[in-house]
């Protein structure tokens, strides 16, 4: 697998999680699937591996600066993700590709349809 793919999907990512607090899920599983070509669930798993690390941290002391950054939900957004990801990630692993993809498509559909909208 090409890295500088791989850095150009990470830096797409982190513009639009910068932009609008999106990325894993929205930019980093779709284009590992269609760009890099690895299948569904190694891709979920890569997107959450990647997102460990505290990559959002430079961003939320910009936002922190700015006066839009609330710690205390953060913190409790961030406990929910941790136990979240973990049930996401046993559920996942139990479905068919097929499947997964589905309702992945049915979420995004869903998110667009209502940011339209909404």
């Amino acid at each position: 697998m090409d890295w500088t793919l791989l850095v150009v999907i990470g830096l797409a990512a982190g513009m639009l999680a910068g932009l609008f607090g999106l990325g894993g899920g929205v930019v980093i599983v779709p284009a590992l699937v269609y760009l890099a070509r690895m299948p569904l669930l190694g891709a979920i798993g890569t997107s959450l591996g990647a997102l460990l690390l505290p990559v959002g941290a430079l961003g939320a002391w910009s936002y922190y600066r700015g006066g839009h950054l609330q710690w205390r939900a953060s913190l409790w957004i961030a406990l929910g993700l941790f136990f979240g990801a973990w049930i996401g990630a046993r559920i996942a692993q139990s479905m068919t590709d097929a499947s997964l993809r589905r309702l992945f498509a049915v979420l995004l559909a869903g998110v667009a349809v209502k940011m339209w909208l909404g």
